[in-house]
């Protein structure tokens, strides 16, 4: 349906501003990235996503950069805010709907199904819903090792791994691999002496983080990392940031790239 026609009472959304990468992917995966009118920080895919106007930071929504866009509606992460900000854009009569976000296929699916609503394109959410199941079924079909396998992130400090209740947990799992990292939730520091104590045999670190910590030979040798089974066989992955970050329609991308990096 196109932005502006009316259907069933309501009229789809023509000006929309989205809040969390995720969710700025699954409306360019549905056909609707025409519709948008401004992103987060955190849309960094598509391409097309990152050349749109950026208001901030989904978890620190900046209230006069919303409105500044006219939106006439909001789609946005379960974990956008403050709680108080999104309200405050509703009582200014702009339209907020907020989708789940948990690091879980089946969170994956609803939120598909929930942004294709709010778009009002039902059918082309139904049909991206079948195709990334099918292409997650295709992607765990291929064999490969179990190895065990740590997440790393540089947020301009000490690396940070990922734990239980992460988009990269999960996505290990999917992938057949076991997190060296499952004993903490969340992102937690760890240090030099932590990493060799983990022992992963697979080392994964997104773009942004390995830009931050100084490139992959610098990486490779520094304390910690440099004993690691995985430095001294040479499996560290580089990958999307939102792909091992987040649970997006290109899961099964994430899978088949991990699967890869174990064999």
């Amino acid at each position: 349906m196109l932005p502006g026609l009316v259907w069933g009472g309501q009229t789809a959304p023509a000006r929309v501003v989205s809040l969390g990468g995720s969710v700025t992917e699954i409306i360019y995966a549905l056909g609707r990235g025409d519709v948008l009118v401004a992103s987060d920080a955190s849309s960094l895919y598509p391409k097309a996503a990152t050349v749109l106007p950026q208001i901030g930071y989904y978890r620190a929504v900046p209230i006069e950069g919303v409105v500044a866009q006219s939106p006439d509606l909001v789609l946005a992460s379960e974990h956008a805010g403050p709680p108080q900000a999104l309200a405050r854009l509703d009582e200014l009569g702009v339209r907020v709907k907020t989708v789940t976000d948990k690091p879980a296929l089946d969170s994956l699916y609803q939120r598909i199904g929930l942004v294709a609503q709010a778009l009002m394109v039902p059918n082309a959410g139904r049909s991206l819903v079948q195709q990334v199941r099918r292409d997650v079924a295709a992607a765990q079909a291929t064999a490969a090792p179990s190895r065990r396998a740590l997440v790393l992130v540089n947020r301009s400090g000490p690396l940070m791994a990922a734990g239980q209740n992460t988009a990269a947990n999960a996505i290990l799992e999917l992938a057949g691999l076991s997190n060296a990292f499952s004993d903490q939730t969340g992102y937690k520091p760890v240090s030099a002496e932590g990493l060799a104590m983990l022992e992963p045999e697979l080392i994964i670190i997104t773009e942004a983080s390995l830009q931050a910590s100084g490139g992959m030979e610098k990486l490779r040798a520094s304390a910690g990392i440099a004993s690691t089974p995985a430095a001294k066989r040479g499996r560290m992955l580089v990958m999307d940031d939102l792909l091992i970050q987040g649970i997006g329609p290109r899961v099964a991308l994430a899978i088949e790239q991990l699967k890869d990096a174990a064999r």
